[in-house]
């Protein structure tokens, strides 16, 4: 019994790879690099983008049909009830490789796990184009690994985190 229980922890700790996006529903939302406004939009959902090693162009998919189609905007009767694209939104898309912080040792964060530049940046480049194509919305970007500073305006508040890994 003991070595199924310890087969078991290690596959939990070592299959929790997944792309995770943090959304916020804003009424307004930018970023600025440089102290240039690099991307802004009003009325739709900021998106954090944390992608691991391990991503795939499934993760990609799944995720954007995902945050495409979730219902956290209010109808006429104050019931977040709508999608963004009911309510014709747009997305500002910022990478965010802490998303994949590890905290477990000591007190400085470990983001071993999150993706390299070469990997992440053309699944983070393939997931702003996947989210406009299948939307058919606006999708407004930071700047892959640039100091950013973002402003947003959150409404609500709803902050809702997503990963690739609850798609089983």
């Amino acid at each position: 019994m003991k070595n199924i229980w310890a087969t078991f922890k290690v596959y939990c700790y070592t299959n929790i790879d997944d792309m995770r996006a943090v959304i916020q529903r804003v009424t307004e939302a930018s970023v600025t690099i440089n102290d240039e406004v690099n991307g802004k939009i009003n009325l739709g959902l900021l998106v954090l983008l944390g992608i691991e090693s391990v991503d795939t162009k499934e993760d990609i998919d799944w995720l954007v049909r995902k945050i495409t189609s979730m219902r956290i905007f209010s109808d006429p009767d104050d019931k977040m009830n709508l999608s963004i694209q009911d309510v014709n939104g747009s997305f500002l898309v910022i990478s965010q490789f802490t998303l994949h912080a590890s905290t477990k040792k000591g007190n400085r964060p470990s983001f071993i796990k999150a993706a390299r530049p070469e990997q992440a940046i053309p699944l983070y480049e393939q997931f702003c184009k996947s989210l406009g194509d299948h939307s058919k919305l606006s999708v407004e970007t930071g700047v892959f690994g640039a100091d950013m500073k973002v402003q947003l305006l959150n409404d609500g508040p709803v902050t809702i985190i997503i990963d690739s890994q609850s798609k089983d």
